[in-house]
């Protein structure tokens, strides 16, 4: 529902801003613009062709620039960063924090990164380059490093006074994480507490030593999972010394959520999701033709089976009307099986352990499906063709597709997880030709045994 929503405010808001730029008058494109949020603007970007995005990246406020640059797709990123100078690239950059900055570091130019490293005091300068030292997607380069921390062997007055003379608190604080005097993390402390219990309390009696901290080697779907799991708004992460080195908030794992729902996606289609929707034709066909020559194969594969059987077919006219139906309902039936398994996998719902009653269970669905379907193909097939013959080899070549596309369903993606393979991207290939092969293979393989004499 909430995205349902999204999308129409997003449609709405790129109808006024198209409506704008049609009247040719930039000042109404500029106050429509600058009252959205970053997040907006991005999304907004990437909605509109090369031509009206270039005017519109242009009127956006200056100190939103490095916001946006976040929140937009590689490839619109890397077409806005071609139409701003080293200095506003810089600009922009220096208004970032540290781990929107390392998410965006691999992007720019070597000469900007090297202006921002001038620019930043030494502290944080040593935060970014211990950020980009951790693989792109971990919890170390996910973090921010600015945190605040407490010693438990201070009060609940002393803390309250020190976050007065601070000022200000990180976005997404609820919790103050505890600290030893080697900066080793013991636990956190929550912010309604210090603001509730008597000023003379001990923080060690406060420390709440239950949210165990994340490894900053720790891949980015897993701390997402944790988060999911224990309704986390911001987790400590730490170093193989238990040395705290920063946090992960809520608004990053809700990026993580985002970018995988839309990997699983458009890799089951073939498509990167960080392809620009009006990227040039000749990258976009270069993406696109891999996966479309691989699926032209595996055509040919099944064509070269229907070929096997061309004087069965030349004899009994009607199987050629029959075949596709054989195969497409596996094609569908096993295309369900595979959804749940590819989100089964990436939620690590599912694994050696649960595998073998997971096919147990996808098998005798599929029967179920296959006798019910395969009997009213059967009778429709008596219906149109008056062959009972006929109708029996479709009902069971309906079956056998369908355990031999629950078969497919599970046992493909779990394989190419175990070759490091993306079930998402290549799972739906093999798993169309499994079943267009065994849907042709199974009918007319059945019509010549039982109908041809």
């Amino acid at each position: 529902m909430a995205e349902a929503v999204r999308h129409d405010k997003t449609a709405r808001q790129l109808r006024l801003l198209s409506d704008a730029l049609d009247t040719g008058r930039l000042g109404p494109v500029r106050r429509l613009v600058n009252t959205l949020s970053p997040a907006e603007i991005g999304n907004l970007l990437e909605s509109l062709p090369p031509a009206k995005r270039g005017i519109v990246w242009g009127l956006v406020d200056p100190e939103d620039d490095g916001e946006v640059l976040v929140h937009v797709g590689e490839d619109v990123r890397e077409s806005l960063l071609a139409e701003m100078d080293p200095d506003e690239i810089v600009a922009a950059a220096e208004t970032l924090d540290i781990d929107d900055l390392a998410d965006l570091a691999e992007d720019l130019p070597d000469t900007v990164i090297d202006e921002v490293l001038k620019s930043m005091d030494r502290e944080n300068r040593e935060r970014l380059e211990q950020a980009l030292s951790y693989d792109e997607d971990s919890a170390g380069r996910l973090m921010n490093p600015d945190v605040v921390t407490v010693r438990a062997d201070t009060t609940v007055d002393v803390v309250l006074r020190y976050l007065r003379l601070r000022g200000e608190l990180p976005d997404h604080t609820d919790h103050l994480f505890v600290v030893s005097r080697r900066h080793q993390y013991l636990g956190r402390v929550s912010i309604s507490a210090l603001i509730t219990q008597d000023p003379s309390t001990p923080i060690n009696e406060l420390i709440d030593d239950e949210q165990p901290a994340i490894e900053a080697d720790q891949p980015a779907s897993e701390v997402a999972a944790q988060f999911s799991d224990h309704d986390w708004i911001s987790a400590p992460v730490v170093d193989e010394n238990n040395i705290l080195l920063g946090r992960i908030t809520i608004d990053d794992v809700v990026d993580i959520i985002r970018e995988q729902a839309e990997h699983q996606a458009l890799s089951a289609a073939g498509v990167d999701e960080d392809e620009d929707l009006f990227s040039p034709v000749p990258r976009a066909f270069r993406r696109r033709v891999v996966w479309l020559g691989v699926n032209l194969g595996t055509a040919f594969l099944a064509s070269s089976v229907v070929g096997q059987f061309q004087g069965t077919i030349d004899r009994i006219v009607a199987l050629a009307v029959l075949m596709p139906i054989v195969a497409g309902m596996g094609g569908n039936a096993g295309t369900q099986v595979l959804a749940l398994m590819v989100r089964g996998l990436a939620l690590g719902q599912v694994g050696a352990t649960n595998v073998q009653a997971l096919l147990w269970k996808e098998l005798r669905v599929a029967l179920m499906n296959g006798l019910m379907l395969g009997s009213i193909v059967a009778l429709a097939t008596w219906a149109w063709f008056h062959d009972p013959a006929l109708s029996a080899v479709i009902g069971a070549a309906m079956t056998c597709n369908l355990l031999c596309a629950a078969l497919a369903g599970v046992l493909v993606p779990m394989s190419l997880k175990r070759m490091n393979l993306d079930p998402a991207l290549a799972g739906g290939v093999i798993l169309t030709t499994v079943t267009d092969v065994m849907g042709f293979l199974s009918f007319l393989g059945l019509a010549t045994l039982v109908l041809v004499r």
